[in-house]
């Protein structure tokens, strides 16, 4: 393959044409991908083997129990005779039905479209998958254990479950053969070339990651660089209004993806939005690790970095204090700066917002299936002390948790169908990855997933000094996303109690709609979804629920009430970024976040 164009197929296109017709090629295709996922303990992955149902010819009851006792884990065995019993009666059912020419119910979304029901073949793989996957799942729930390890073990028969859809291999999907057929190969060899073009990049095209550039198409708002050291770069955007509120914002991004999430394009930009409503915004770039940053610890990230930041925004600002907010991991360093200045007897903001963050760890949704003492202390091994958490590794644990969408339906349409990836901004980030240091990475996993310490007072010490989350007494809005899979909005809520122990009236706490991304990044001028509020804070946030009122739109107006409310006076805007101390070093938005992971891993 021509490696300088990468959509350009190989001479021996011929040879691969002859693999995509062989059923063997797409089940070795699968298991490479599948291996992206196979990070939980080995005895999930060997649970996941042995349970296939009887028809399968691979259920070995005494063996699978074996496996769930290693785990702590039991089976009782009428429940296991009673689910064989219930699968061979149904797959008895099914097998009339069909000899019968009886089209089964599909229910699977992957498997809806007619060409699934059109001919008796593939409707009983299709409703015979269904029944499998039933099995398991079932078979998974009548498992009794620890939440902990029956959450893995569900989790290890869903990865399953999701790889061996018929829909991802091309001698069982009936829509990409009619495809092939209706376009005379053309689908096919498409589907080659992207195919050897993602095998090149080394990960699933879910976008066409030419039709962005950052600083040209998404991150693209007016500022420059006016401070950089190993670890961060801070921007100062340039003003929209003739005057501006006296107290600037400093925006914390999560340092686990590229900060642009928060200034895609500017009709979806948090950052273009926040400059408008007249706030002279800062916001911390963070650098994509490479080996110089091998060592680098959670303390240099708190306060090499967000507490400096801070420092010069009040420097720049000349005020006393300024409004900070933080976004998810970003939130949870934000606070940990908030804390250790506490400590030192600094009192540096107006005002703090959080966006689905984590304080108290109390529970950590779906990414818990990769975080427990043994996973935990192979990683340290590895990099606790050195070494980079590559980001291609966060992509892959990322997408495993939602697998259709984000991995399966892509090895589906780009390569079964030959379809292109659209034009999607949101997921053109999703694949701009970065890496973390391994030191920091490690300890934010051990103290605050696994130990949950954060939130007990002076538990942690951080840049030498303990830290209370108490100690934090400015007025917080804080959010989060109802439908969040990776920061539970219930656990959000948990951070009403942490911040202004003494005098919570001082929080506010808003619940958006959707998701972890979908719910922060949820323009007001598309007056989408909706929010809910109740200002009486219960020590219960399903009694918070139940009272809340739900609102039209997007959350958004309401954060810029509440920004607007601690925003100080307004002065005219200023001419030029930065002061005689902090120059403008290069335009926004900076050389750190356009570094690729793969460029410095």
């Amino acid at each position: 393959m021509n490696k300088q164009n990468p959509q350009h197929t190989s001479p021996d296109v011929s040879a691969w044409l002859a693999q995509m017709s062989d059923p063997k090629f797409w089940t070795s295709l699968q298991s490479q991908f599948q291996s992206q996922f196979e990070q939980i303990q080995p005895q999930l992955k060997s649970f996941s083997a042995m349970a296939m149902p009887p028809a399968a010819g691979q259920f070995d009851p005494g063996s699978l129990i074996k496996q769930l006792g290693d785990l702590g884990a039991t089976l009782d065995p009428a429940d296991m005779v009673r689910l064989q019993q219930d699968y061979a009666q149904q797959f008895s059912e099914l097998w009339q039905s069909t000899i019968s020419s009886k089209t089964p119910a599909i229910t699977d979304r992957r498997l809806s479209a007619p060409a699934w029901q059109e001919n008796p073949y593939f409707a009983f793989q299709a409703a015979a998958y269904q029944l499998n996957s039933r099995f398991l799942l079932s078979l998974a729930d009548a498992v009794k254990g620890t939440d902990k390890v029956r959450h893995k073990l569900r989790f290890a028969v869903q990865q399953m479950i999701d790889a061996m859809s018929p829909a991802n291999f091309l001698a069982t999907n009936p829509v990409a053969q009619q495809k092939i057929i209706e376009t005379r190969g053309e689908s096919l060899t498409k589907g080659i070339a992207q195919l050897l073009a993602d095998l090149q990049k080394g990960h699933v095209s879910q976008t066409d990651e030419t039709a962005f550039e950052v600083g040209r198409d998404v991150g693209a708002s007016e500022g420059a660089v006016i401070y950089e050291n190993e670890l961060f770069q801070l921007i100062q955007y340039k003003p929209l209004t003739k005057t501006v509120h006296a107290v600037p914002l400093l925006i914390v991004p999560p340092c686990i993806n590229k900060f642009y999430i928060l200034d895609l394009q500017p009709q979806n930009s948090l950052v273009r939005y926040t400059v408008e409503q007249g706030h002279t915004v800062f916001l911390i770039s963070w650098r994509n690790a490479d080996a110089s940053l091998e060592g680098a610890t959670w303390d240099q990230y708190v306060d090499d970095a967000v507490v400096k930041a801070i420092h010069i925004a009040q420097e720049v600002s000349k005020q006393p204090q300024i409004n900070a907010l933080g976004f998810c991991v970003g939130g949870t360093i934000l606070s940990c700066a908030l804390a250790l200045l506490a400590a030192r007897g600094e009192d540096p903001v107006s005002s703090l917002t959080l966006l689905t963050t984590f304080l108290d760890f109390v529970d950590t949704g779906a990414i818990d299936v990769y975080i427990d003492e043994v996973q935990l202390a192979m990683r340290e091994q590895m990099i606790g002390k050195r070494g980079l958490m590559a980001g291609r590794d966060f992509s892959s644990a990322f997408s495993s948790l939602r697998p259709n969408d984000l991995l399966w339906n892509y090895v589906e349409s780009n390569y079964l169908k030959g379809e292109a990836p659209t034009a999607f901004d949101l997921l053109y980030w999703n694949a701009d990855s970065t890496n973390l240091p391994g030191p920091m990475f490690c300890y934010y996993l051990r103290h605050m997933y696994l130990e949950n310490a954060l939130k007990d007072p002076g538990r942690l010490t951080v840049a030498g000094e303990k830290i209370d989350l108490r100690k934090i007494t400015a007025p917080a809005f804080i959010y989060a996303s109802r439908e969040d899979h990776i920061v539970p909005w219930k656990s959000a809520y948990a951070s009403v109690a942490l911040i202004n122990a003494s005098k919570r009236s001082n929080n506010r706490f808003v619940l958006g709609a959707s998701g972890h991304i979908a719910g922060v990044i949820n323009p007001a001028s598309k007056n989408k979804r909706n929010y809910w509020i109740n200002d009486k804070l219960e020590a219960d946030p399903d009694a918070w629920f139940a009272k809340a009122k739900e609102h039209p739109g997007s959350w958004w107006t309401e954060w810029a009430a509440f920004l607007a409310k601690h925003g100080g006076r307004k002065v005219a805007a200023p001419k030029q970024a930065g002061a005689a101390k902090y120059k403008a070093i290069e335009p926004a938005p900076g050389r750190y976040v356009k570094v690729k992971a793969d460029q410095v891993a």
